[in-house]
């Protein structure tokens, strides 16, 4: 997990001392990597008294077309511009390319924020 709070320097480079102690609420979470295949949710509990449904693995998506929303089969990740590795290992992030049953579709959502896979269609 990594500290989220402010940076220890300065824009100049120079050093800022701590006001206060590292909190619990700072610190950030890994990274779920929302992957292909059987669907399956985790709930996180977050601040606020609200929780988040994050995407394990999935195998649906809703695809816009033309206005209209369809649920369209994942079939693969064909590229993710974010990592090309991620597309080897079929992980949906935000940005991604999918290769569906209705075309291939741009995720537009962060399945592992928000549990579901949201997308535009690029191409039939």
């Amino acid at each position: 997990m990594k500290y989220q709070g402010p940076s220890t320097r300065k824009r100049t480079g120079g050093r800022r001392r701590p006001a206060s102690n590292k909190k619990k609420h700072q610190l950030g979470s890994e990274f779920t990597e929302t992957q292909v295949g059987e669907p399956k949710f985790k709930t996180v509990d977050t601040r606020g008294n609200t929780d988040k449904t994050r995407a394990i693995t999935t195998d649906t998506a809703s695809i816009s077309i033309d206005g209209e929303t369809v649920a369209a089969d994942i079939e693969n990740v064909a590229e993710n511009p974010s990592n090309p590795n991620y597309a080897r290992r079929n992980i949906i992030t935000k940005g991604a390319i999918l290769e569906t049953s209705e075309g291939r579709a741009r995720v537009t959502s962060r399945p592992g924020q928000d549990g579901q896979v949201n997308a535009v269609l690029v191409e039939e």
